[in-house]
């Protein structure tokens, strides 16, 4: 073999290293980020549209992908697979921890509503929730992708090789705050969401306590339970909309900002 087949046959094997390792961060992030890593998605599909993501963006982290490779010994590739495989689960489960936020909040709305129930089907993960916390976690990841917002974790993923260089690594301790960081805010903003129903519980519960007070023979909390009921759904018709902006715009914050 000539020299610059042997050039050739050895460039294109770093070449198809370096893919291989974009595609280790890409398909981590992408198998469990809200939208794309819902359980409703197959596997399998998921996986192509990892594979499609990595080829669309090679030409431009390819580059960097092979400066931080500096053999290709066995040792070496093992390491910086387990390194991005590491970064795309945290990418993901940074982003997964503002669903899984919405979801618990969402279902203490449905038990502050007096809906918690009525059975549930599962949509957007195995579990079966309430309906009112399929209604609003259904509908924010529906949103994301209708406001083209999922393009915006292309851009983030793509950022973050500059953020987070590959082979740099990045610390359990570092990781584990940053993702109690992100859960809390998270839950901050879930919690601002679903604000108007906690409200709405505390009012209607002392309403309801004093009237048993009052008149003890009567039993308040089963003839209230239709107009708990009825409120709710209301107090739910005229802020969801509201809502939802306020938990995408939440979101599409840390889509932008990382």
């Amino acid at each position: 073999m000539n020299p610059g087949s042997l050039f050739l046959a050895e460039t294109g094997s770093t070449i198809i290293l370096s893919v291989f390792l974009l595609f280790c961060r890409i398909a981590g992030c992408l198998m469990i980020i809200p939208g794309f890593g819902t359980t409703r998605v197959p596997a399998r599909i998921r996986l192509f549209v990892a594979l499609g993501v990595t080829l669309a963006l090679s030409p431009a982290l390819v580059p960097e992908m092979q400066r931080a490779l500096p053999d290709e010994k066995l040792g070496t590739v093992f390491q910086l697979i387990i390194n991005e495989v590491v970064v795309g689960l945290l990418i993901g489960l940074l982003g997964r921890s503002f669903l899984a936020a919405l979801e618990t909040l969402a279902t203490l709305v449905s038990m502050a509503i007096g809906l918690s129930n009525l059975p549930g089907a599962a949509v957007e993960s195995n579990e079966a929730l309430p309906p009112i916390a399929n209604l609003l976690t259904l509908t924010a990841t529906a949103m994301v992708f209708i406001t083209n917002q999922h393009w915006e974790v292309l851009r983030g993923l793509a950022a973050s090789y500059t953020a987070i260089p590959p082979g740099a690594g990045i610390s359990t301790l570092g990781a584990v705050e940053r993702f109690a960081q992100q859960l809390a805010d998270a839950f901050l903003l879930a919690l601002r969401v679903v604000s108007p129903f906690v409200i709405y519980t505390v009012i209607i519960n002392l309403a309801i306590g004093l009237v048993n007070k009052l008149t003890p023979q009567i039993p308040a909390y089963f003839v209230g339970i239709p107009f708990i009921i009825a409120g709710g759904l209301y107090l739910l018709f005229l802020i969801s909309s509201e809502a939802i902006a306020l938990f995408l715009d939440g979101y599409f914050v840390w889509l932008q900002q990382g």
